[in-house]
């Protein structure tokens, strides 16, 4: 007798915005678990896949990090002061034996579902952008990517969601992401303390770059357009990178109980394991990648 695959369901999501926000470097930790400094401009589409849990038991004993009120995975001493970053617990592995093998396990407990993510990195820059927008069809859920430490990217991000939501499926899930938390280390509240000191601070360009998006103005864009949440990220640490994705999962996986997608109808961007095992794949027929450093 066959075994079932390792997932339930597979969803399309979509990384979009700007160039060099770190788009590609998000996909690669959660697929890979690595980061790369330097990463070759992205043309066209990049491919990525990672299964992971939803619904529960696994989202009643550890639900994902998406809380924007203040920066996930930081623990408190007594006097209340913020301790230093947990240590990311990860997902637990998918299951890989047949589903009519596990009658034990559901006495115990409800059998977890698990969710195939098709991660498609899109290219930010201008040039690919009537190229990038065509891969927006049949996405169930999307991060809409912008680096903090550049308010020109956050500036940009409604004209993405306007993209977007032109193109894709009215029911699809949108997280704002402001990435690159680790280069973060000032607020624009700090400019003018900061001032007097800049002189005779060092600034290599890679660490204590000066915010340039506070968290309550992300958080009140999100609010006033409609987006899901907003979680800050640092590809380079793994900061939750593996939040903002289980936020989007965990959102389609609901939609999915609620019955809004119809899983035989692939612009819905969900299918079930009656629809095949691999998710549909379109890619530029000469993709190559540009030369180039930072990443997207």
């Amino acid at each position: 007798m066959a075994s079932s695959p390792p997932w339930d369901y597979i969803a399309k999501l979509v990384c979009i915005g700007d160039s060099g926000c770190g788009k590609s470097s998000l996909t690669i930790r959660l697929c890979e678990g690595r980061f790369s400094a330097q990463h070759d401009v992205t043309i066209g589409v990049e491919f990525g896949s990672r299964i992971v849990p939803v619904g529960p038991p696994h989202s009643t004993k550890r639900p994902p990090q998406i809380q924007s009120s203040q920066p996930a995975d930081l623990t408190s001493d007594s006097d209340g002061a913020a301790a230093a970053p947990k240590k990311p617990e990860g997902l637990p592995t998918p299951r890989t034996a047949p589903k009519d093998q596990s009658q034990q396990q559901q006495q115990d407990s409800p059998e977890q579902k698990h969710m195939k993510l098709s991660l498609w990195d899109t290219a930010g820059q201008e040039t690919y952008k009537s190229v990038t927008r065509s891969y927006f069809r049949g996405a169930s859920g999307a991060l809409l990517v912008f680096d903090i430490t550049r308010k020109q990217t956050f500036l940009h991000v409604t004209d993405w969601l306007n993209d977007l939501r032109q193109i894709a499926e009215p029911d699809i899930v949108v997280v704002l992401v402001g990435n690159k938390l680790d280069r973060a280390s000032e607020t624009p509240q700090d400019e003018d303390a900061s001032a007097a000191n800049k002189s005779s601070r060092p600034d290599d360009g890679k660490t204590g770059t000066r915010r340039e998006v506070s968290r309550t103005e992300a958080e009140e864009w999100a609010k006033q357009n409609g987006v899901l949440h907003y979680v800050e990220t640092s590809a380079k640490s793994g900061e939750n990178v593996e939040a903002a994705f289980m936020n989007v999962a965990e959102r389609i996986f609901e939609n999915i109980n609620a019955g809004k997608y119809d899983l035989n109808d692939r612009r819905s961007g969900v299918k079930g394991p009656g629809q095949g095992t691999t998710a549909r794949a379109v890619q530029l027929s000469n993709q190559k990648k540009a030369a180039g450093g930072g990443c997207c």
